[in-house]
């Protein structure tokens, strides 16, 4: 997207959520959201170059969003004493205040999450891939300086493990009933006590 602003951004924000949150990205319409939002279409192509490239800002908005939220509450907290299995509960118990919170980015990262097969998806699961690796680096790290997993497994075994566990989560919890916001935080306390369990002392 341009630097440069425009008056009826937040309308446009507005009406691609609502249209990518309700229909696949491929079944998503352009004009629709041009026309919700108020806009010429002349004014929608000085900003974005398409359909792909709206989505891609959205999608890091609301992503961005949610990892700003997360950062801030997390900041507020008092971890002392607390192991890495109680902050990662912690975390996904501030991504449902998110949800509770933002329920149009939480239905548009849902939404994203179940389109596997969209190529635009698979690209930015790269991306997401990358980050996730930096972030899983560091709570590895802190966690066996911290004497949290289990040492009778080396440090290699417990990062590759928690890599392949974090990155193909959205490949265990898949259902539809997945997504809803109840079961999704069920569905993480129990990811987490598993890790405990399995990986802790």
């Amino acid at each position: 997207m341009k630097e440069k602003s425009f008056e009826r951004k937040n309308e446009l924000i507005e009406a691609a959520l609502d249209e990518f949150t309700q229909k696949s990205y491929e079944n998503a319409s352009l004009n629709k959201i041009i026309k919700n939002a108020g806009i010429s279409k002349g004014t929608f192509y000085y900003h974005f170059q398409d359909k792909q490239a709206l989505y891609l800002f959205i999608l890091k908005t609301a992503g961005g969003s949610q990892v700003e939220f997360i950062n801030k509450q997390m900041e507020e907290q008092d971890l002392k004493g607390k192991d890495i299995f109680e902050e990662l509960k912690l975390q996904f118990q501030i991504s449902g205040e998110f949800a509770a919170a933002q329920p149009k980015y939480y239905r548009l990262i849902t939404m994203f999450l179940k389109e596997k097969e969209n190529k635009i998806n698979k690209d930015l699961k790269d991306t997401f891939e990358g980050s996730t690796d930096l972030w899983l680096d560091e709570l590895t790290k802190k966690a066996m300086k911290n004497g949290d997993f289990n040492n009778r497994f080396s440090n290699d075994f417990l990062k590759k493990i928690m890599r392949y566990l974090f990155l193909n989560y959205f490949e265990i919890f898949n259902k539809e009933e997945d997504y809803e916001l109840e079961k999704m935080l069920e569905n993480a306390k129990n990811f987490v006590d598993f890790l405990k369990y399995g990986f802790g002392r």
